[in-house]
């Protein structure tokens, strides 16, 4: 039986590399997207290939740009020839308070957040067809709940929601189409003070930020165990999303 396939999209750090870590452990051979960090990824495609030759392959290119989509999409395809998952990962994310959204904030954040996974996702629906596979979209809470100062963020996240709830319904019965929605799970790399910090975990019944690897189980789940779900959006937030988003 031929090896599976999965492309994350950026995924050469944080999330993105903790979902790398379950598949590569799980069998699959990996499509590493990055923008930025070609460094990290190609070490990371080395660590991979260290324990499975030939295991790994690093594509670069920004989601923003929709005239990139095709190549980062015949990219994928090259080394192995199919594609049995899709997890679309990349994502902008930084404060757009009313007065201060321009072009490139739209640019960037609707690009990577909504715009860039429904064309990736289009170009590569019938490779995922062929092989029965699955999509997974990674959201925030925040896609429902809004926060103050990042509305075109949460709007671009309320799109990717929309979207795998209607890709669900497209591309069935063939691919399955799923989210994962993280709640408090890393700081941003911008870092906030402590007091801010303290503040959310104060909105979260469990009372503790989540790991990379919760985030990674889930899609695990969703993707490969969870044969009768499609159309979801499983939150992992430690019971944030039930509780009052104080200040959100």
């Amino acid at each position: 039986m031929p090896t599976k396939v999965a492309l994350t999209t950026g995924s050469a750090r944080r999330i993105g590399a903790a979902i790398n870590q379950m598949l590569h452990q799980r069998g699959f051979n990996l499509v590493i997207h990055c923008n930025s960090s070609a460094a990290e990824a190609q070490a990371l495609a080395e660590q991979f290939n260290a324990l499975r030759p030939d295991s790994a392959v690093v594509i670069q290119g920004s989601l923003s740009d929709p005239q990139g989509i095709p190549g980062l999409a015949e990219q994928t395809l090259a080394p192995w020839g199919r594609l049995d998952l899709l997890v679309n990962n990349a994502s902008a994310f930084f404060p757009t308070p009313i007065g201060q959204i321009d072009d490139a904030a739209w640019h960037s954040l609707v690009g990577s957040n909504m715009q860039g996974p429904l064309l990736l996702s289009q170009a590569l629906a019938p490779a995922l067809t062929q092989t029965q596979g699955g999509i997974v979209n990674l959201l925030d809470v925040h896609a429902q709940s809004p926060l103050k100062g990042h509305t075109l963020y949460c709007m671009a996240k309320a799109a990717l929601s929309m979207m795998t709830r209607s890709l669900a319904l497209e591309l069935a019965p063939e691919v399955r189409v799923n989210a994962v929605a993280p709640g408090a799970i890393l700081w941003p790399e911008t870092g906030g003070d402590a007091a801010a910090q303290q503040g959310v975990l104060d909105q979260v019944p469990l009372g503790r930020l989540g790991t990379p690897e919760d985030i990674a189980q889930a899609v695990g789940f969703l993707a490969l165990d969870a044969h009768y779900i499609t159309g979801q959006i499983l939150a992992v937030d430690g019971g944030r999303s039930i509780a009052p988003l104080e200040g959100a």
